[in-house]
């Protein structure tokens, strides 16, 4: 047999397998939490090689169906927002790479934020509010560490996308951050530059507080749009 024709047979033996776990996961035959069958064993029970075994499995890990661990067994993961947006993350991590892609990224985020910060000014209740107090006082408490400040940015912004009680935007959130984080962690941080962006938080929570929709919207803009302006300094972006 050539070398064409055995990697098109070992392509579509990991077709059918894929198509098969993903099956078993979507039918709940595979329980989200459980752990799969071990590698040997799938080799065994489908006549497969390792090599079939291995491309099914970061296939089905792409997908956001199973979470694989080095030295450990993949765990099932039954599919959620979570998953269905995970699955594209291949796909956004090359448009990041292409002229303008993280700032049509960006831009669409600032347009999402700015709608939710109107969103929250005008539905928020007390445990809403709470939970932007409370992350805007971690904002706060962190400023000086900037490691801890980042994750407590993140989280302050996380507050926002609960508010309207859907559960598709924290996953997009969730997505946001995971794709942008490689580039906003290597930037350079300090208190000054962090006590900014804490004023810029408490100036959205204070809006939101206030019930003013556009005092929040344009809190919300002048922030990220400034946090643009640090990330070109940084990377010298258009």
């Amino acid at each position: 047999m050539s070398d064409t024709k055995a990697e098109d047979n070992g392509a579509r033996a990991a077709d059918r397998l894929i198509s098969l776990f993903e099956r078993q996961i979507l039918d709940g035959k595979l329980k989200d939490g459980e752990p799969l069958p071990p590698e040997r064993e799938i080799v065994q029970t489908h006549g497969v090689s390792r090599t079939v075994v291995r491309e099914a499995l970061l296939a089905l890990a792409n997908r956001g169906l199973i979470e694989a661990r080095p030295r450990f067994r993949p765990i099932v993961r039954a599919p959620g927002y979570d998953a269905a947006i995970q699955a594209v993350g291949s796909v956004v991590a090359r448009l990041l790479a292409v002229p303008n892609g993280i700032k049509n990224l960006y831009d669409m985020r600032e347009m999402m934020e700015a709608s939710l910060a109107r969103e929250a000014a005008l539905k928020a209740d007390r445990h809403h509010i709470a939970a932007l107090k409370s992350a805007l006082e971690a904002n706060e408490a962190a400023i000086e560490t900037d490691r801890e400040f980042f994750e407590t940015d993140i989280a302050f912004h996380a507050v926002l996308f609960q508010i309207p009680g859907n559960p598709v935007l924290p996953a997009i959130h969730k997505a946001y951050t995971g794709w942008l984080s490689e580039h906003w962690t290597k930037m350079p941080r300090n208190p000054g530059r962090n006590r900014t962006n804490f004023a810029a938080h408490k100036a959205i929570y204070d809006a939101i507080l206030m019930r003013d929709p556009d005092a929040a919207e344009a809190a919300l803009r002048r922030h990220l749009d400034d946090a643009w302006r640090q990330f070109k300094e940084v990377y010298d972006t258009p």
